[in-house]
């Protein structure tokens, strides 16, 4: 492995708990090379979970976060001008698919569909990337294999992946964990005792009932170990859970009241 690729080795395990069976199925999906999507809202542990299946199976990983301004060219590379002329620049999806990385488009749905396209000739039997500026022709390395995450709660006819694009991949659902699981991950992951993650995941439940009912998104198990390392730093509780999980969902102040009950109700 050369060093090209080397800086994207995970260095060491990175914790997460297993909640189902998505290790075991990855890793069979793995060892068919199949396009993997990971479905589920934000913060409920799917880069992490990626991260770990890498270093589970010394793989490099290659990260890109998708947003409404990438273009082809940011994932498949460009020319580039310096002092000796012009040079080609390798983007990130075609150093994965040369050097046999992992590579992962986190929140694909972000990017726009005339940029997720140039994905598809990966995603079937050629494994091959185009790079039409450059005239060559990307066979993918033998231990390539692209993941994309995907939250299903921001579909709409603007955000969503067609179904030319769904259909090349097999899917993992996530979701926030089952209570005692989600406390173990909030306590190893903020260093504070089971009995405050279990506080701080009860009040998790409360905002998630209120989505689609004034809330776009529940607290996040995320947003929990961030309130959880303000506590474990010496910060009043209900400060903490105002500043990590009520604020950042909501600026409507009858919903921010709703919240700001709850906490007090745990704390």
């Amino acid at each position: 492995m050369d060093e090209t690729i080397q800086q994207y080795l995970i260095p060491s395990e990175p914790y997460y708990r297993s909640v189902a069976d998505e290790v075991a199925l990855f890793e069979a999906a793995y060892s068919v090379r199949m396009p993997m999507m990971l479905k589920g809202p934000t913060g409920c542990g799917k880069t992490r979970f990626i991260e770990y299946m890498a270093w589970k199976l010394a793989r490099p990983l290659i990260t890109v976060a998708c947003h409404e301004d990438m273009t082809a060219s940011d994932l498949v590379g460009r020319f580039l001008l310096d002092a000796s002329g012009t040079r080609w620049q390798d983007g990130p999806l075609a150093i994965a698919a040369r050097h046999g990385a992992i590579c992962y488009l986190d929140e694909v749905v972000e990017a726009r569909q005339d940029t997720t396209v140039v994905i598809h000739p990966l995603t079937d039997a050629r494994r091959v990337l185009p790079l039409e500026k450059k005239g060559e022709l990307v066979h993918a390395h033998a231990d390539f294999q692209l993941v994309i995450s995907y939250n299903p709660g921001y579909q709409s006819l603007m955000k969503d992946l067609k179904q030319s694009t769904k259909q090349r991949f097999g899917a993992l659902d996530f979701n926030y964990p089952e209570h005692p699981v989600e406390v173990e991950i909030v306590a190893h992951e903020a260093r504070v005792d089971a009995a405050l993650a279990d506080r701080l995941v009860s009040i998790a439940e409360r905002a998630r009932n209120l989505k689609g009912h004034g809330l776009d998104e529940g607290i996040s198990t995320r947003m929990l170990v961030y309130a959880g390392s303000l506590i474990a730093k010496g910060v009043e509780p209900r400060a903490a859970c105002r500043v990590a999980l009520v604020r950042p969902i909501t600026d409507d102040p009858d919903m921010r009241d709703a919240l700001d009950a709850a906490v007090t109700t745990f704390f």
